[in-house]
């Protein structure tokens, strides 16, 4: 029971679920529904699909995510920058509105959940590391920038289009004249009213006297009040015959059972796309996973948090939705409301599906314009251009990491902007540990402790020279530090023993030992002995499985004072 608890963690959780944390949950699902049900329809657009698409993507897959997921708070659905990155993606291969681009979704899904299944299964989650901070900051700024720049020509009622951020400011400029008076004031007052209520309705609630908890339920609400209000003005004015867009007709049903294009070509076309929303979704929902389960000293499962994830996206490729992942807005709007358990996700998708079968007519009239607010509104929140401020006074490597994924993506989209983000990010991280930092060390006086000669008065000795080396030697830097020490040594005569202070290497590689096997020759034949202190035991290990100690000019010492004392004649 307890392996089989591993791959689902529904029979851990579910042992112990009693009605207290049942109560807590309903009370969480219900704020996060009516929060849910206006956000599925705002994704669903800024993917390019029809609105019903964003509720059926929030019903199966929160079902299996709360079967195999591992956070007791995580909310998943459609989210702002996968559907950002899913409309990229499918606009390559399809044209929006047609059969052909909702198959095309489905089958982006179904890779997504059938590639996150397979890093979770063989636990290759590590993969993710490769997506620096930096990168992902940089990536879901620009992405934020991206989406609400998308979002404004529905602000404005124009037919404006484009994938990278100067060709939607030109489309904009070029259907300037066709702005809807109406639209835009349905537009501008719905985003204001929704900045006003972010920011500023729960302290005037709580001048007011409510409490704290009413006061959090009605500022989550906000958006449902502004899908109300306009979208009865847009029904008892008439609004809609005068220019203004509205969803209209949502059908009434539940998710139906869909098929996703199997094709190779086409599976061919999105397997990148799939594997970089895979990622992004990943690294964002882990992250939101994580910082929630260690407010009640839990623990996330990496994983199976990939297996998890999985799962929902394959639920949504074959419920009629698209790729999925954990939300952080919702996820903390869950944590906040009181959700126990993954049962929370459960009663959510129940409410989501009453939503979707006696609901939808309600919708018909409203405005595209409120859609487009309520993403604006919620994306300028993952806005965060001080990230450009802290690197660079940090590391540059960073900055230009970050600044590159931003230019890149606003430039050329989102999947050349992750994909040079992620290229930069092992581009750098190669070239800082080709040169690693070498440091030459004394003796620090009265003590056993050994630093840096530039920073410390040490003591040193003229025919001893120490080298502390601060990063594992492998292929990239093996030649960098045989140079280093050759260059030393040929400028300083008197030297006679060389000590390369291992304590910070914890693996030296094949290419790595053939170059410590030519300096060790090179020194040699300069009359120069090679020392090693502080070798870890694994690396020792591995080092006797070769021939280099038994070839080793100079001694393998247990640490770097046991080698000044024999070898500086300062004892």
């Amino acid at each position: 029971m307890k392996k089989l608890s591993r791959y689902l963690p529904v029979l851990d959780w579910g042992r112990t679920y009693n009605s207290n944390a049942f109560s807590n949950d309903m009370i969480a699902a219900v704020i996060v529904t009516i929060m849910l049900i206006p956000q599925s329809l705002a994704y669903a657009l800024l993917a390019g699909l029809p609105p019903e698409a964003g509720i059926y993507a929030s019903i199966a897959p929160i079902i299996l995510y709360a079967i195999f997921g591992t956070s007791r708070a995580l909310a998943v659905g459609p989210v702002a920058v996968v559907s950002l990155m899913t409309a990229a993606a499918v606009g390559q291969v399809a044209e929006a509105g047609t059969m052909g681009y909702a198959m095309a979704a489905l089958s982006l899904a179904m890779l997504s959940g059938a590639m996150l299944l397979f890093l979770g299964i063989f636990r290759l989650g590590f993969l993710a590391n490769f997506l620096s901070h930096p990168v992902i900051a940089g990536f879901i700024t620009a992405s934020g920038i991206l989406i609400a720049a998308s979002q404004f020509k529905h602000i404005i009622g124009v037919q404006a289009s484009g994938h990278t951020l100067v060709e939607m400011v030109i489309s904009l400029v070029e259907h300037l004249g066709q702005i809807n008076p109406i639209t835009v004031v349905i537009g501008v007052s719905a985003t204001a009213f929704l900045f006003w209520v972010r920011k500023g309705l729960k302290p005037r609630l709580l001048a007011m006297g409510m409490a704290p908890r009413m006061a959090d339920i009605a500022q989550k609400a906000g958006p449902v009040a502004a899908v109300v209000v306009t979208t009865l003005a847009t029904w008892a004015f008439g609004l809609a015959d005068h220019g203004v867009a509205i969803v209209g007709d949502v059908p009434q049903s539940l998710p139906p059972l869909t098929l996703p294009d199997l094709s190779p070509a086409l599976l061919g076309q999105l397997f990148v796309p799939a594997l970089l929303i895979s990622i992004i979704g990943f690294v964002e929902s882990i992250s939101v996973a994580q910082t929630l389960a260690a407010k009640k000293r839990q623990r996330i499962n990496p994983d199976q948090e990939l297996i998890g994830l999985g799962a929902a996206n394959l639920g949504a490729a074959f419920t009629g939705g698209y790729p999925v992942t954990g939300g952080f807005a919702r996820s903390v709007v869950n944590f906040d409301a009181g959700a126990e358990t993954p049962a929370a996700g459960a009663y959510t998708a129940v409410g989501l599906a009453i939503a979707a079968v006696a609901l939808t007519p309600l919708v018909f009239f409203l405005p595209k314009a409120t859609l487009a607010a309520t993403i604006i509104v919620a994306v300028l929140s993952l806005v965060d251009l001080s990230i450009l401020k802290k690197t660079w006074g940090y590391s540059f490597a960073d900055f230009a990491a970050v600044a590159a994924t931003i230019v890149l993506t606003l430039g050329f989209g989102v999947e050349t902007g992750v994909s040079a983000g992620v290229i930069l990010s092992i581009l750098l991280h190669l070239y800082k540990t080709s040169r690693p930092h070498v440091a030459e060390v004394g003796l620090v006086p009265g003590t056993q402790h050994f630093r840096n000669i530039n920073r410390h008065k040490v003591e040193t000795a003229d025919s001893l020279l120490a080298i502390r080396i601060d990063e594992s030697l492998y292929f990239a830097n093996a030649r960098f530090l045989e140079d280093l020490v050759l260059d030393r040594v040929v400028e300083d005569c008197p030297i006679k023993d060389v000590v390369l202070m291992c304590s910070a290497v914890n693996e030296i590689d094949m290419s790595a030992l053939e170059a410590l096997e030519a300096l060790n020759t090179r020194l040699s034949d300069m009359g120069v002995r090679l020392h090693m202190s502080e070798v870890k035991g694994p690396v020792t290990d591995r080092l006797k499985r070769s021939h280099f100690l038994d070839e080793l000019s100079g001694e393998l010492f247990l640490s770097q004072y046991d080698a000044w004392v024999k070898l500086s004649g300062k004892a």
